[in-house]
């Protein structure tokens, strides 16, 4: 039998949640913002959080606000978020109700995961995946409970989010690492004004069973004492056996799905009272009557739990706002590399190509480095990387370090924010651009926002890797550009190396960095045998070479004697662009400056500036198809920015406005910017 010290806390947060969602559908006005809450889910979220000891991970999901009453926040604390005022713990008034993210030493930690549905079933996972291993390196990292317990890792989530093909990436490696988690599924039978009958074949439960390895249960999640007790069994093995597990609670929903969108716009009368007789308030307190309370105790703790409700509701619509000023703050947390430091060109050193120079960095940081990991698709063992840009690492480092993944876009990204916040810092590559896109579900939801939206708590601190960019007939899904796509996204940097020396340097800068950067590899610079781009061989440099980013290079200079005579004008550039524009280049002798931007976000707006106010004509150039480009940006803002010193328009030439970069070798090239092209444009401008 239950103790009924538990069963009283219980019934008290019950009776608090009740309070709350009944005062603040009472005063729909002030609580302008969606939120939905926790009526008909108490039960399973109060028998979760009571499981749980600080060195846990937990990630609730918006309807879990049982769940952090169980953990000890207060209904305060959690007003503060549904009226967005400026204490609010969490996010500081930036996101919706329900969505919280705490680190701690007195509670579970729990990162920042959206609104969209399922998807933080992948960076939770990461988070299992980070704490296995921490244990397998015997990491200091690693925090235990006071007994020496091994953390466990829950993953709340709705029914409905089951059908998310990122949830089944997630289930996929769970199971095959054994990884410490515990997905809890509370399956209410909706899915906004979907029910489950019409939308899905089966339930969690079954659907687990096609992952081997997932143990599961299905319990009466409206039931307290059996919610208590299957999440006290599942707990305790997980933390023992460290293994995925999966509890399915049917529990029925009380409330609205949102304040937005309501019950009564969808759901019949008798749906409503058929979920009405599996309230667990009703259900908890007649078991408390059975056992022996008094019913003027049980009257007594809901009277409390109105007053003290209605009291701290009251305190928070008299919170301050947040102050508009700060609205900007916490995009990143400031990194540690400011200045270039390190030999770039070492007495004694040979020179090297940039799939080295990328191989070589990786290697370093992983010997002084003991929390790195490399994972991808085909980076371990048996072949190092399709371009061999990993060779050698998992004979090295062990196939623990560094090892091959599925074809899982998703999980390789988004598996990298729960990997950061517990410490371990990941380099992930996708293989191709191309393929990038079935990860951009968690680089724009989860991975940019993070950080913004935990006030800098939770900044994702990953390498992401990716070859791009056409030569000598890869095709169309071999050969993309997409920093345009990417540079859309606010809270990543975005880095493009066009040199050996510059590729290491940015490699270990882009490591130590606490924020998300994204490496984009040109894999035809990688050997420098495209003809002309033999500059991107350089000498190695020092084992301690630095490059900040944000720190564009003057790689091609003019005479002086030319810009006063105003017989000149500047190439902005990046990536094989650099060698077109020094193709062209040698047909103006002293006429042109070539700025090579290295890092497209940050921007070095301030040596774009002086130098296009210096010359007064400008051409960016670029790879990527020309029309709503980011080179066609940048020029806009240079126009603005030098709009008096312009002696021309802006110049931008890219690759033509095709879907794709065709397979054929001279369509390819017909497709692509080159030095004769590049050299047309010149002309231009010098003439003009």
């Amino acid at each position: 039998m239950m103790h009924t010290d538990t069963l009283l806390e219980a019934y008290r947060l019950m009776c608090t949640a009740k309070a709350m969602a009944e005062t603040y559908e009472a005063n729909r006005t002030a609580c302008k913002y969606v939120h939905s809450t926790s009526r008909g889910h108490e039960a399973i979220q109060l028998a979760t959080a009571f499981q749980l000891l600080p060195c846990d991970y937990i990630s609730p999901y918006y309807r879990d606000e049982s769940i952090l009453l169980g953990l000890g926040f207060s209904p305060y604390q959690l007003m503060l978020q549904l009226l967005a005022k400026r204490d609010d713990i969490f996010t500081g008034g930036r996101e919706y109700y329900g969505h919280p993210n705490y680190r701690g030493n007195d509670k579970p930690t729990i990162i920042h995961q959206s609104s969209a549905t399922g998807m933080q079933v992948i960076p939770t996972t990461g988070v299992a995946q980070g704490l296995q291993y921490l244990e397998q390196i015997n990491s200091d990292k690693l925090i235990k409970g006071p007994n020496g317990e091994l953390p466990v890792v829950i993953c709340s989530l709705g029914d409905a989010s089951v059908t998310e093909g990122e949830v089944s990436e997630a289930f996929q490696f769970a199971v095959l690492k054994k990884l410490p988690v515990i997905y809890l599924v509370q399956d209410n039978g909706w899915g906004i004004s979907a029910s489950a009958d019409e939308v899905r074949v089966m339930d969690a439960y079954d659907y687990a069973a096609g992952f081997p390895g997932l143990d599961r249960v299905r319990i009466d999640g409206s039931n307290f004492e059996e919610s208590f007790d299957a999440m006290h069994r599942v707990v305790q093995y997980v933390r023992q056996h460290r293994t995925p597990y999966l509890v399915q609670a049917k529990v029925p929903l009380l409330g609205h799905h949102t304040s937005g969108v309501r019950k009564e716009f969808y759901r019949s009368q008798q749906d409503l009272e058929k979920h009405a007789l599996s309230d667990p308030g009703p259900r908890l307190r007649k078991q408390l009557l059975h056992v022996g309370i008094e019913e003027h105790e049980l009257l007594h703790i809901e009277k409390k739990a109105w007053e003290d409700v209605t009291a701290q509701f009251q305190q928070a619509l008299t919170a301050p706002e947040p102050d508009p000023a700060t609205v900007a703050e916490y995009v990143f947390v400031p990194t540690p590399v400011t200045e270039e430091k390190g030999q770039r060109q070492p007495a004694g050193n040979e020179k090297i190509i940039m799939v080295d120079a990328a191989l070589f960095a990786i290697r370093e940081i992983m010997e002084d480095h003991p929390e790195a990991m490399l994972y991808g698709q085909d980076v371990g063992r048996r072949l190092g990387g399709v371009f061999r840009e990993a060779a050698t690492l998992a004979e090295k480092f062990s196939d623990v370090r560094v090892f091959n993944t599925a074809i899982q876009e998703a999980y390789i990204i988004g598996s990298t924010v729960g990997m950061s916040a517990v410490g371990v810092k990941p380099i992930v590559e996708v293989q191709f651009a191309d393929y990038i896109y079935p990860g951009f579900n968690q680089l724009v939801t989860e991975i940019s926002k993070s950080c913004y939206l935990t006030c800098g708590k939770f900044p994702v601190q990953t390498v992401i890797r990716v070859p791009v960019g056409a030569y000598g007939g890869g095709g169309p899904y071999h050969s993309g550009s997409v920093e345009t796509t990417l540079l859309s996204i606010k809270g990543i940097k975005v880095v493009y190396p066009s040199n050996a020396a510059d590729m290491k340097g940015l490699m270990k800068a882009a490591f130590l960095d606490p924020n998300p950067v994204v490496m984009l590899e040109h894999k035809g610079l990688y050997w420098s045998k495209v003809p002309g781009t033999e500059d991107a061989k350089t000498i190695e440099p020092s084992r301690d070479y630095i490059l900040p980013l944000g720190k564009a290079n003057l790689v091609v200079q003019a005479d002086i004697q030319n810009i006063t005579n105003g017989e000149s004008c500047c190439i902005i550039t990046y990536g094989m662009g650099v060698y077109w524009a020094r193709t062209a280049a040698r047909q103006f002798p002293g006429m042109i400056d070539i700025i090579d931007l290295r890092t497209l976000y940050p921007l070095d707006e301030a040596l774009i500036f002086e130098t296009v106010k210096k010359h007064g004509k400008c051409l960016v150039l670029t790879e990527e198809q020309q029309h709503n480009s980011f080179a066609e940006a940048l020029a806009g803002r240079i126009s603005s920015a030098c709009f008096q010193w312009l002696d021309a328009p802006v110049a931008v030439l890219g690759a033509l406005n095709v879907p794709a970069v065709p397979m054929n070798m001279y369509l390819e090239q017909a497709m692509l910017p080159n030095g004769e092209k590049v050299a047309a444009v010149i002309k231009r401008l010098l003439v003009s």
